[in-house]
């Protein structure tokens, strides 16, 4: 059997390493959420992650680095989340839907991603900043298309204040809902959120 080639090959090492660098990066978006990024230190993220603070340079150049790799890392998921699942649909309708459900999910499950990139997306280095934000641009354009085929006789820059603004109310949530719990309470919440934010997107 053909070996595979080096960079194909998944070890161990590579798994650990992964695995290390994830739990970082969910420090990170606690430990940000928190304190804010000026208000966490290298040895703080170490010590959430369980490891020492000059550990954390096997995996990242610096703090940074790590708010980059936090904020790019959440942003390009949900362009390709939003891409397959538009990509995915039956109709318009359904896109829109389906993107309503991916976007209530990803705010019901990353409270502390949002925190962090409402509060502290400029302390990105510029050239990170603008790729963040080139990457939302793009994601909220998912939106754009499949509510203009929606709704083709409405003008394109209202379709997109009404997308903005379906984001805001989706991504409310980590700031008023706190407390809410598991089981049918959090099943309650996720249906008002998805009704209130197909009423906005398609009044």
């Amino acid at each position: 059997m053909e070996a595979l080639p080096t960079e194909d090959r998944v070890t161990g090492r590579s798994i650990a390493k992964a695995t290390r660098r994830a739990a970082l990066l969910d420090a990170a978006a606690q430990l940000f959420a928190e304190r804010g990024y000026n208000g966490v230190s290298i040895e703080d993220l170490g010590a959430a992650a369980g490891v020492s603070g000059p550990a954390v340079y096997r995996h990242f150049t610096g703090k940074p680095s790590v708010l980059s790799a936090l904020l790019s890392g959440v942003s390009e998921d949900l362009l390709e989340g939003g891409r397959a699942v538009a990509v995915g649909a039956d109709s318009p309708e359904d896109a829109l839907r389906s993107l309503i459900r991916f976007q209530v999910e990803f705010a019901l499950n990353n409270a502390n991603v949002i925190r962090v990139q409402d509060r502290d997306l400029r302390s990105l280095a510029h050239d990170d900043e603008r790729n963040v934000r080139s990457l939302q641009r793009s994601y909220v354009q998912v939106w754009v298309d499949e509510l203009a085929a929606f709704r083709p006789e409405t003008d394109r820059s209202l379709l997109r204040r009404r997308v903005h603004a379906v984001f805001g109310l989706i991504n409310s949530t980590p700031h008023t809902a706190h407390g809410t719990g598991a089981g049918d309470e959090l099943s309650a919440l996720r249906d008002l959120l998805q009704d209130m934010a197909w009423a906005a997107l398609t009044v």
